[in-house]
């Protein structure tokens, strides 16, 4: 039988689609192997490969669409109607079928460079908009308390898919049922009913492998999370313990929330069903947008089209109009937000301030190193998006103005129509600079405890900031301080720091000459240049005084160059049951 070109595109796409999971599985399964081997560096390298793969496949795809077809079959958009009917009958029964709209939706946008974005040729609303069927497959695993906390965490822990033994199983379950019974409800304490529900998957990232589920009795329920870690210096030096060992308990929505927010890595989870998978942990989360999560697990490209689908639905409601962003604008980037949607959108400017020696593709090229990074907690995720349209009378005026102003190239006006050839989004977040003048003297020294402990946490994964001014971070609506500003970031390894010469007159001790490079930081110089307020550089430079040292600089530096692969965990010090001193902890 020979099918119509628009059945074999169809057929093309999904083979292509296939090629990707495949391989997305690949990596993922092989988590469990990396964990129980601290195969740090490696895990690394597996997340930068997954992330990744998205566009190689696309391309491969693309190219095998060249090849295959004519080109005015690809380039008919009546072919891709038929095409994307085929497609949804094709994929109607799979698990992950709205991953596969995606990809189809990726590859169309590649051959029409993102314009006729209509339902009709593509995905913009899903297939299954209204499918109420689930699966059937059984995402967790319960076990009744019965009033023995101890004996249900330590069900928790030994029935997990983890390969290394627990060096003190009793140790860890009896400080996690203190801390249960000292802070759950007592309506679910006492609860007949009261059972602890685990999804079957484990969650890795980085050095941690995390249980995720919830506690269910007396009529409420709880999130439970349950960090497993190695013993110290396991992977990276001699005699490093691999037992296992339970890092703390969290049960606080907002802790959770923490642990799978958008400034850190992608986990690296098995996920049977993407859409019940997400459904699941927005139980645990309600406020967290399903975007955000589909991104959690690994599917950020997914993530992009929820996000995409949302902000539509936001817009049409007509409640706001885009402003420009409140705070101090940008040298680099033009910014504006929709203040409803907690996003901001950027766009690089077509001239920059003088003071910023960058190009539009060194600017691409740094949001592009962020994307692939561990943002170990501390740098948002961003989406990127082509040709964005939107009705001018979505514009506030003189926010259409500024941008029309300062980025002709990219954002033009085309009847009632504003097309953005090119932006980024992020979500949206307080400036720090506008954040310390609103706030309390309390909240001033939290934050700023919280800006130092950023840029530490940056450095420890091989990240510089660059322009460390306060209004290019941000605050989350926990409290957290976040790094937003990406034109100037490198990588730590790649700067030289240096102490200033002592000098008299106009010699330097020794001979020296003050010649500066392009790459040369001096840290001792680093408070004039981040605070005007001078009562705000004493309290920071009181909190951290390290980070105006070169030593410092230069000793985390080295540990890097040596390999060593500093973690940064999602929760607070306090918080846990083993903490080890000098560890970089939230």
């Amino acid at each position: 039988m020979k099918h119509s070109p628009a059945y074999r595109l169809a057929t093309t796409i999904l083979h292509g689609f296939d090629e990707y999971r495949a391989r997305f599985k690949e990596i993922t399964f092989d988590a469990n192997r990396r964990f129980r081997d601290a195969a740090w560096r490696e895990a690394q390298q597996a997340s930068a490969e997954r992330i990744n793969l998205y566009k190689e496949k696309i391309d491969v795809t693309l190219s095998r669409l060249k090849r295959t077809f004519d080109p005015e079959v690809v380039s008919h958009c009546e072919c891709w109607r038929e095409a994307r009917n085929h497609y949804a009958e094709l994929i109607s029964h799979r698990l992950d079928y709205e991953l596969a709209e995606t990809f189809f939706n990726s590859l169309f946008c590649a051959i029409f460079h993102h314009r006729h974005i209509r339902n009709d040729w593509m995905f913009v609303y899903s297939s299954r908009e209204d499918a109420a069927h689930r699966s059937g497959i059984e995402l967790c695993r319960r076990h009744k308390v019965n009033g023995d906390w101890q004996a249900a965490l330590k069900w928790a822990l030994m029935d997990a898919p983890l390969e290394n033994r627990f060096a003190e199983i009793g140790q860890d379950t009896h400080l996690g049922a203190s801390f249960l019974q000292q802070q759950l409800p007592a309506a679910m304490l006492d609860a007949g009913d009261t059972e602890i529900e685990l999804l079957n998957s484990v969650f890795y990232r980085n050095k941690g492998a995390y249980l995720v589920g919830r506690i269910l009795g007396g009529g409420e329920q709880v999130p439970l999370v349950l960090p497993v870690l190695h013993g110290e210096g396991f992977g990276e030096q001699s005699g490093g313990d691999p037992s296992l060992h339970l890092d703390t308990v969290l049960i606080e929505t907002d802790e959770v929330s923490i642990i799978f927010s958008f400034t850190r890595a992608y986990f690296q989870v098995d996920v049977a069903v993407p859409r019940e998978f997400v459904d699941y942990l927005q139980q645990l989360m309600p406020h967290k947008p399903e975007g955000e999560l589909y991104a959690a697990i690994g599917f950020f490209k997914h993530g992009k089209t929820e996000f995409f689908r949302a902000l539509n639905r936001q817009v049409a409601k007509r409640e706001d109009q885009f402003i420009i962003a409140p705070g101090v604008r940008g040298m680099v980037m033009a910014v504006f937000v929709l203040p409803s949607f907690r996003t901001v959108f950027k766009i690089i400017k077509d001239k920059f301030d003088p003071a910023k020696d960058v190009t539009h593709a060194v600017v691409r090229e740094k949001y592009r190193l962020v994307k692939r990074h561990d943002r170990v907690g501390r740098m948002a995720d961003t989406q990127e998006f082509s040709n964005f349209i939107v009705r001018q009378d979505h514009f506030a005026p003189e926010c259409l103005e500024h941008l029309v102003e300062v980025a002709p190239s990219t954002v033009v006006l085309r009847d009632d129509k504003v097309i953005i050839k090119h932006c980024y989004t992020e979500r949206m977040m307080t400036p720090l600079n506008i954040y310390l003048e609103q706030c309390s003297d309390q909240e001033k020294e939290m934050v700023l405890k919280d800006y130092g402990n950023a840029i530490k946490q940056m450095a420890a994964a091989n990240i510089f900031p660059g322009d460390m001014l306060l209004k290019n971070f941000g605050v989350t609506r926990h409290g957290r301080v976040i790094f937003y500003d990406y034109d100037e970031v490198c990588y730590l390894t790649e700067c030289r720091f240096r102490h200033i010469p002592k000098s008299h007159g106009n010699d330097f001790q020794g001979g020296d000459t003050l010649s500066i490079g392009p790459n040369d930081i001096f840290p001792e110089e680093f408070g004039p240049f981040m605070f005007a307020n001078k009562a705000l550089r004493d309290m920071f430079i009181h909190q951290h005084p390290e980070l105006f040292d070169p030593d410092y600089w230069l000793e985390l530096q080295q540990a890097i160059i040596d390999g060593r692969v500093i973690d940064v965990y999602p929760y607070r010090n306090k918080q846990r049951f083993a903490g080890s001193i000098g560890q970089l902890v939230y």
